[in-house]
């Protein structure tokens, strides 16, 4: 007796008379098939007319065994994670957040402990649907919590939900139609070329260096302050490969980057001077120009230039302009590139944005020659 053998794990077909396999199709015997189900037990049938029947009878089976599975699986995901409060669903969901930097973390666990746990930490998970999540948003605005805040807490919230929608706990999306809040956030003030020149000659050498970093390289504070004079890898170009780390206190690696990673941006000459100039009075360690003045085996902390950044706020002829902040130093090297021409998607790589979307939001208005110069050139079309 000849068999026939499919795709491991199919099974097999055969006759039972003595006719060889090439004359099957013109032997006038039934077709008979062989498999094990989905116990492992072996399971003969017969009665199949044709070569096509039986093997679309062991296909049908073997399709069957392989859903089986999974549907089984996804039963008992329902059966546990279902009746799950969220408070036990967040926890867990949380322990697989192992890419995020410290820093991210901690605001992670702020807008659970404030915002998502008590509101929701008591429901199970099976009983969101899209009135719920309404409902959310709408006790927040109620209790008089931000726009910012809550459109952080429903970003959170999403990915929670969305993580169980995967899992096959919701037959439809809690999300769907669901408008999360809208933050749009206010305007950036930046300083014009003679306030920052002011700037740069009103603190220490320090307060100089960092204002000159950030305003002609765009760095994070962070990054200014890990500022390293092998990182002149050019005469024109500055490698940032480093933080100040503002919840660990010690260098770590850039944000939305991983250890080792870096970016190069332009090194203007003013810049490079002030870095040298800088080295040459103070020396460097490792390195690093600036250090904790309290404690030189420590990085120089971000905070100690919010310091003397808020000290010459409260002067009484400050040189601080009225709405001018610290990041304003980075939007004024933004501006800077975009109004000398520059593309976006080089000023969204120095300045470390994770998506050019970001950089395009918020400096969109400062490219030159956008809706004003389009509505010109559209104009010309219309006269001709």
């Amino acid at each position: 007796m000849a068999t026939s053998k499919l795709v491991r794990g199919m099974g097999t077909f055969f006759k039972s008379c003595d006719h060889p396999q090439a004359r099957w199709s013109k032997c006038p015997h039934d077709y008979r098939i062989r498999f094990r189900d989905a116990s492992g037990r072996q399971v003969q049938e017969s009665g199949f007319s044709t070569q096509e029947k039986a093997i679309g009878r062991l296909t049908e089976v073997y399709d069957t065994k392989r859903r089986k599975p999974r549907s089984q699986a996804k039963t008992e995901r329902i059966e546990k994670y279902g009746p799950m409060r969220f408070r036990e669903y967040a926890t867990e969901w949380r322990a697989g957040q192992r890419h995020l930097a410290e820093s991210s973390v901690r605001h992670l666990d702020s807008l659970l402990d404030n915002h998502l746990l008590p509101a929701l930490g008591g429901r199970r998970m099976n009983s969101f649907d899209h009135k719920v999540v309404e409902d959310f948003i709408r006790d927040m605005e109620s209790a008089g919590i931000g726009v910012a805040a809550q459109s952080n807490a429903f970003d959170k919230l999403a990915s929670i939900l969305l993580d169980a929608h995967r899992l096959g706990i919701f037959d439809d999306n809690p999300l769907d139609g669901v408008k999360p809040p809208q933050y749009t956030p206010s305007c950036s003030v930046i300083p014009d070329p003679s306030q920052l020149a002011l700037l740069r000659s009103s603190g220490d050498d320090t307060f100089r260096l960092l204002v000159d970093l950030m305003s002609g390289c765009g760095l994070r504070n962070g990054e200014a302050a890990a500022v390293n004079i092998r990182n002149l890898i050019a005469d024109d170009v500055y490698r940032i490969t480093e933080q100040v780390n503002q919840t660990t206190k010690m260098y770590g690696p850039l944000k939305h980057r991983k250890t080792g990673d870096y970016r190069d941006v332009p090194l203007p000459p003013r810049v490079k001077d002030t870095i040298e100039r800088y080295a040459k009075k103070h020396g460097t360690s490792d390195g690093y120009l600036l250090r904790h003045p309290k404690d030189a085996t420590h990085p120089f902390q971000p905070y100690l230039f919010q310091n003397q950044w808020q000290r010459l706020r409260k002067e009484h002829e400050s040189p601080v302009p009225p709405g001018i902040a610290i990041y304003s130093l980075r939007h004024f090297f933004a501006s800077n590139c975009l109004s000398n021409g520059i593309p976006i998607t080089d000023v969204a790589e120095w300045m470390g944005h994770k998506s050019i979307d970001v950089t395009f939001k918020i400096y969109r208005h400062l490219m030159p020659g956008t809706l004003g110069q389009a509505a010109k050139l559209l104009d010309l079309g219309l006269a001709a």
